[in-house]
């Protein structure tokens, strides 16, 4: 019998869902993958041979040729430029083709794993036993993301942050490949009003639930 805890946590830009999952998998002793990063490195892999994000070909040619390596510059790899680029490749089927076989691979390892993305509970591990969808109003997030970033001394206006965030749900909403969708058996967890320590005790209640359900 699979004993395995895989947890899907889904959901749009800045929502937390990346602070939650971290905290999921350090909370439940499992291993665990920013599935984001993947495409950042994609992006500023076409952007860092001079490539252009509208060539599907450059992008797919970076995604095939990644390693666990390339992941390692998490500041750079988290920067507002890794993030718009990221939504630009992630929207190519070749692209998410290419990496889909590594982040399979991750959720299938042995005891389990905690993913964060847009479409692991839909596409990645739609059998995952608990599968969270993380979201917050756009302004909401915008401000967090827009804290972040002007706190390590990245200057942007909250405005064009807010703009960013829009403009990149509707892209990861709208793409044709693995559209960013709740999963019908996804628990929504609208962290709008929540501080992270609210929201994460939120997230872990979920996830107690659901290895409760499935005898885990």
């Amino acid at each position: 019998m699979n004993r395995s805890l895989i947890i899907a946590v889904d959901g749009p830009a800045a929502s937390g869902k990346g602070t939650i999952a971290a905290r999921l998998a350090r909370e439940f002793g499992l291993p665990f993958l920013d599935t984001g990063l993947l495409y950042r490195a994609v992006g500023l892999g076409v952007l860092d041979a001079c490539g252009s994000l509208d060539d599907e070909a450059a992008a797919v040619a970076v995604a095939r040729a990644l390693k666990a390596e390339n992941l390692s510059d998490t500041e750079r790899l988290t920067s507002g430029d890794a993030g718009e680029a990221a939504s630009r490749v992630a929207g190519y089927p070749g692209v998410r083709a290419a990496l889909l076989e590594f982040q399979r691979a991750f959720a299938a390892q042995s005891g389990g794993a905690v993913l964060d993305g847009r479409d692991i509970g839909t596409v990645i591990a739609p059998d995952a036993q608990a599968k969270l969808f993380v979201t917050a109003t756009p302004e909401v997030r915008a401000m967090r993301r827009w804290k972040q970033l002007t706190g390590r001394g990245d200057a942007i206006a909250y405005e064009a942050m807010l703009a960013d965030i829009i403009r990149r749900d509707e892209r990861d909403a709208g793409r044709g490949a693995a559209p960013m969708v709740q999963a019908d058996d996804a628990v929504l967890l609208d962290t709008t009003d929540m501080d992270i320590e609210t929201a994460f005790d939120a997230a872990r209640r979920i996830v107690e639930a659901a290895r409760v359900r499935n005898g885990l």
